[in-house]
């Protein structure tokens, strides 16, 4: 059933998907979920099914990854499709409101998305970042990335469906905008950053997500912080087996705002390397985003102007990866 509680220390809300569709605990669930991310715009989910065995299976297959010489993870190197290796000092939060950045953030990454064969529709149409993935060879490293994507992409869905009836928006008006979904999985590593480090040096700087949905799976290092609504940087808890799970700036104008896309950032003074498994859930590229038209008379008047998705997205890795600023 759901879960009603909250973080002690941070107030962030623990919401738990183990509640039966069929019963008054899912209502409540979708109840919590309106709450959680009308208002702070993130929260713990448990109970969500994802074995830990496969969790841990690929945060064994990052480190292994990111253990590799530099010249190795660079035979690797993030393509025109956005899948592969993203170095330390290469990505920069340039369209950051929230913060004077000037600084790369101070993480490296491998990118992992959707895989598309030669013969697929989104190939064949040439739609933006279509194309197949990057693998380095690591013995296991393949089958515990597609084994966590087949795992935790159920959970997304779920989440959808839940955000759609938190919105008041039929399952499938909001569902046929990821037909097919774009998805992400990026396998992040944080060096630590001593505690004297300039303070616009950030690991990940102060920014919102421009997807959907995100699905964070952490170490118990720390580091993540959430903005709050009285512009308080508060600390993400380490919750073993949850996930963390935000609203990014599509879902935020699908709603016409009802559900917040949450600025948030990271900061690892711990003293020890940090990992995080990224995991993203968004709209397809060629689809056009605007508010639904139930959340414009809920929520009156409209907030957001129609995009296309793929031309946004087009804008936000050339202006923040060094790797698409000649496309």
């Amino acid at each position: 059933m759901a879960d009603n509680r909250s973080n002690a220390d941070t107030g962030i809300p623990i919401i738990d998907l183990s509640a039966d569709p069929a019963s008054g605990s899912f209502d409540r669930l979708v109840q919590q979920f309106h709450n959680a991310y009308s208002r702070l715009g993130f929260g713990m989910v448990v109970n969500h099914g994802i074995d830990p065995a496969l969790t841990k299976a690929l945060f064994d297959a990052s480190e292994a990854f990111h253990a590799l010489p530099v010249t190795e993870k660079l035979k690797h190197a993030l393509d025109s499709n956005h899948r592969g290796y993203i170095p330390i000092n290469t990505s920069t939060d340039v369209n950051s409101t929230l913060a004077n950045v000037s600084k790369p953030n101070q993480s490296e990454s491998f990118m992992v998305m959707r895989e598309d064969t030669a013969d697929s529709t989104p190939v064949k149409s040439g739609a933006y970042l279509a194309g197949p993935n990057q693998w380095p060879g690591i013995a296991g490293f393949k089958s515990a990335v597609d084994a966590y994507i087949q795992s935790i992409t159920p959970v997304a869905e779920k989440l959808l469906h839940i955000a759609s009836l938190a919105i008041g928006v039929g399952k499938n008006e909001l569902q046929q905008l990821f037909n097919p979904p774009t998805l992400w999985l990026r396998l992040l590593h944080y060096p630590p950053c001593p505690p004297s480090s300039p303070k616009d040096l950030f690991g990940s700087a102060p920014h919102t997500d421009f997807g959907a949905l995100t699905l964070l799976s952490q170490d118990e290092v720390g580091g993540l912080q959430v903005l709050t609504p009285d512009k308080q940087w508060i600390d993400v808890p380490t919750i073993p087996g949850a996930l963390v799970v935000n609203v990014g700036d599509m879902l935020q104008q699908l709603s016409n705002g009802i559900l917040k896309s949450t600025p948030h950032r990271v900061i690892n003074h711990s003293g020890k390397e940090r990992y995080s498994c990224v995991f993203f859930y968004d709209p397809y590229v060629e689809k056009t985003i605007e508010p639904l038209p139930a959340c414009i008379a809920a929520n009156p008047p409209r907030r957001f102007e129609p995009l296309h998705f793929g031309d946004f997205l087009r804008g936000e890795l050339s202006a923040a990866y060094n790797q698409h600023k000649s496309q």
